[in-house]
């Protein structure tokens, strides 16, 4: 079994769409959020959710998912907190 730590899908862009119930920046739903935070969730249920989120997503939403996400897996930080920090 392959325990390597999956990193969350946040890209600290924190805003619920009230009509979809998901969040603007990951498509998670605030239950998928609390599962994340929980320490006995499995790697195994992280990566089927991930899948989910970008299943969820279209168009340009998606687009910025992937390629912030990616940024964080490869430097620790989203695109969008990054930016944040050199204001």
């Amino acid at each position: 079994m392959n325990d390597q730590k999956v990193i969350s899908p946040c890209i600290s862009i924190c805003k619920i769409d009230y009509s979809s119930g998901y969040c603007y920046g990951c498509g998670r739903t605030s239950k998928e959020k609390i599962i994340w935070k929980d320490e006995k969730t499995s790697n195994e249920w992280k990566k089927e959710n991930i899948n989910e989120l970008i299943n969820r997503m279209t168009g340009w939403q998606l687009e910025s998912f992937k390629e912030s996400y990616e940024h964080k897996i490869k430097t620790g930080i989203s695109i969008f907190k990054k930016n944040q920090t050199k204001k």
